[in-house]
């Protein structure tokens, strides 16, 4: 198959146009700078402009789309530019173009107000009550990714859960870095269980998505390692694999909560491009429990993770050079 990637820049969409590579498929990506994934062929340009979507979509069978504006801070009509917009201009171009079949990389966020999440399914896009920008304009992308599911053009939205891996920039630096300062607090002592999802396996899973389109096609569906550990435990992997003292002291989560919403308010208000050291998104991460039930995904895609936590960790230790745990 002719395979478009948006968003191979990143982690996870590196990993998916690399796997559809070793896979035999033709790969093109498109995101705003080179994606390097050798044997693709890159279209560079952005998700906002007609002319370059038009470009990369053309004679592609299947789009695989991750492009997004991912940040826990930011101008409201930057997200919705990006996310809402750029969705709905990719879904038009691909329609126009012939596509096929479509999978809509999503979010467990746009379904998620903040409470604890504990073996539960795909629940349906809000956003209204997602939490941030980026939750609130990933959920309205997923609807109407979902809206143009058609006989002719399929479409399923695969949401993978907390990606991380060697090279992650968006989790795995930001701990270690936070670690090695003496900034980053155990919520609540680090005792919510959480699960995450293993950068290869959220690949894969996508993937499946595209070639299981006749099961999935018109649903969502959370993908994660299906491993639910502690926060607390989680970080100190991460800190054991980076070769940093991991986290020792607490912060009640409600507190963190509540700085969250005020730092989050005076960095948008302020204008800053960094990111601020804590939101309400990310302490409700880091203090409420969200794991998943996977036997549904599992079935349907029929999927499992090839890698799991542990293993995973150790690859991490790896890529730092680290003896890790």
């Amino acid at each position: 198959m002719r395979v478009l990637v948006t968003g191979a820049s990143g982690l996870l969409g590196g990993e998916v146009a690399r796997q559809l590579v070793r896979d035999g498929h033709t790969v093109t990506t498109f995101q705003r700078r080179p994606a390097g994934v050798d044997g693709a062929a890159d279209v560079c340009g952005s998700i906002t402009d007609d002319g370059a979507v038009r470009r990369a979509v053309a004679g592609a069978g299947g789009v695989i789309h991750l492009a997004a504006k991912v940040s826990f801070a930011g101008r409201a009509a930057d997200f919705d530019a990006v996310n809402v917009e750029g969705t709905r201009r990719l879904l038009r171009a691909a329609r126009e173009a012939g596509v096929r079949d479509m999978v809509f990389v999503s979010s467990p966020s746009v379904a998620n107000s903040g409470a604890a999440i504990a073996g539960l399914g795909a629940e349906p896009a809000d956003p209204a009550r997602a939490h941030g920008d980026y939750s609130r304009t990933k959920a309205s992308a997923e609807l109407l990714a979902l809206a143009a599911d058609s006989p002719d053009f399929r479409v399923a939205a695969v949401r993978p859960h907390i990606v991380w891996g060697p090279g992650d920039t968006q989790l795995v630096e930001r701990v270690l870095d936070r670690a090695r300062r003496g900034r980053l607090p155990l919520l609540d002592g680090g005792a919510a269980l959480i699960d995450t999802t293993y950068v290869d396996n959220a690949a894969s899973a996508i993937i499946a998505a595209l070639h299981r389109m006749e099961h999935v096609h018109g649903r969502a569906l959370v993908v994660s390692n299906g491993e639910p550990r502690p926060v607390g435990e989680l970080l100190a992997g991460i800190c054991a694999a980076g070769g940093v003292p991991a986290p020792s002291w607490s912060v009640p989560g409600r507190l963190a909560r509540a700085a969250g919403s005020v730092v989050e308010k005076v960095w948008t208000r302020s204008g800053r491009a960094d990111e601020p050291p804590m939101t309400r998104f990310l302490a409700e991460q880091l203090s409420t429990a969200h794991w998943f039930d996977q036997r549904e995904t599992r079935q349907l895609l029929d999927w499992a993770p090839a890698v799991s936590l542990d293993e995973g960790l150790a690859r991490l230790a790896g890529h730092y050079g680290s003896p890790g745990l």
